[in-house]
């Protein structure tokens, strides 16, 4: 069954990790003996190594169809496992299909098939169903965060895609919960469970530390910028449970001259690229949102987590603190309690309250800004073209270009801030790749 087409040692020195953690080298283990498992482990354990190594093992080189589907509940999960998988260094193929974008582009990308596809169930069961996707030679199949899936009303289109693979041998399912029965339709017969879940909220990571602040207003819009004052300009995330409130705090702190971006579902996909690149690459260190959030975003070294809202269950609540305390980094949650809201069963009684202080002083300025530059992969631009274009035309030294993202149509970079100014007069008629290309300061 083994086919084993990498090297450990490898892949890990491209990953920059020492070792697989216990609970990735259990699955590897269990994967190698088992056709069906279930992982259960915490947000920002690693399960995406731990269901990719696996994969990796039963890819056949010589096999240029589609071999492994990876299933998600949203965009953003996809794109991020598409990134670790290249990161991998293999020369398999993969694609990510979601929604948000043009579907031709996928179906572009679906001509030759990939080894691994990757995806959201609603779009995977359209290119399925208009014939895009060569579904009879799929034998792996991968439900990544499968409560979530089923959470949101995917149950129809799963159940599609799983009767679309006759092929199938091996299921892997993840979750960071473990409260979710399992629906018939995905066929799971005898699974191999692997739990590395704690007994709980209340048995948060030693990183990560808990604390109260309590509001004298019902509206907890001035404790929460008295709040951001007190913390200073670290990275910070803050949870609403409605869109509008996403916008109406977003609004709030930026009359308060707090640089925030805000973030969540109805926002066009490239508004959101937008606003988590700013996050990323340190041109706001507040980034404003929903639940939407709390799962399958790679943002290293978040600081703080602020319920801004109380989370309308213990489960979405131990999700948005696993934005923070990842792996080995520590982190701190912080509730905003107004005066009728109740303290959660599950937040320990002894939790800390933070006092505020009665003057506030402003966080210091980022000190980057985001350039947006409308080329992308699909133009054959890549992040070496634009720090080269940077440096020659902008006149840019290396300490000043800070994070790079390609997407496939535009890219963004970090400029540091004071620069910003004389590099756009430097750029504003120079072509990249032979090609002139809007650019500009990312809205």
């Amino acid at each position: 069954m083994q086919n084993k087409s990498y090297s450990l040692p490898e892949v890990l020195s491209r990953l920059n990790i020492d070792a697989l953690n216990d609970m990735q080298t259990a699955s590897v283990a269990a994967n190698q003996q088992h056709n069906n498992v279930v992982l259960l482990s915490a947000t920002g354990s690693g399960k995406t190594l731990a269901f990719l190594l696996p994969i990796l093992d039963l890819l056949d080189p010589e096999n240029k169809k589609t071999q492994a589907l990876i299933v998600v509940p949203s965009r953003e999960l996809a794109m991020q496992i598409e990134k670790v998988f290249k990161s991998l260094g293999t020369w398999y193929k993969v694609t990510c299909c979601y929604g948000g974008h043009l579907r031709e582009t996928e179906e572009n990308n679906l001509q030759q098939p990939p080894a691994l596809l990757i995806g959201t169930p609603g779009r995977l069961a359209d290119h399925i169903r208009r014939g895009n996707i060569t579904t009879d030679t799929i034998e792996t199949l991968v439900l990544d965060e499968f409560d979530k899936s089923l959470e949101s009303g995917f149950h129809e289109e799963v159940a599609f895609i799983i009767s679309s693979l006759p092929a199938l041998k091996k299921r892997m399912l993840t979750s960071a919960t473990e409260a979710v029965e399992i629906p018939e339709f995905i066929g799971l017969k005898d699974p191999e469970k692997l739990n590395f879940l704690s007994g709980g909220a209340d048995e948060v990571p030693e990183r990560l530390a808990m604390k109260i602040v309590q509001s004298d207003e019902k509206d907890k819009l001035q404790t929460l910028f008295k709040l951001i004052c007190f913390l200073g300009n670290r990275s910070t995330v803050v949870f609403c449970n409605h869109r509008e409130s996403v916008e109406r705090t977003s609004e709030y702190l930026t009359q308060q001259t707090i640089t925030n971006v805000f973030y969540h579902g109805a926002m066009e996909q490239q508004e959101r690229d937008n606003a988590l690149c700013k996050f990323r690459n340190g041109t706001s260190n507040i980034l404003v949102t929903t639940d939407l959030a709390s799962r399958g975003l790679d943002i290293p070294n978040i600081r703080y987590i602020i319920h801004f809202h109380l989370p309308q269950t213990e489960e979405i609540f131990t999700h948005r603190n696993g934005r923070t305390a990842r792996m080995d980094a520590s982190g701190t949650a912080i509730l905003i309690l107004s005066p009728e809201e109740k303290r959660p069963a599950y937040v320990a009684r002894d939790t800390e309250k933070i006092n505020l202080p009665e003057t506030n002083v402003l966080p210091e300025k980022p000190k980057w800004s985001t350039l947006f530059i409308a080329a992308g992969k699909k133009d054959k631009v890549n992040k070496v073209d634009i720090v080269g274009f940077l440096g020659n035309k902008a006149k840019l030294k290396k300490e000043d270009i800070g994070l790079i993202e390609v997407k496939d149509f535009f890219s963004f970079a970090a400029v540091r801030k004071v620069k910003m100014g004389e590099a756009l007069r430097l750029i504003k008629d120079q072509k990249i790749k032979n090609k002139k290309v809007k650019i500009d300061i990312a809205k």
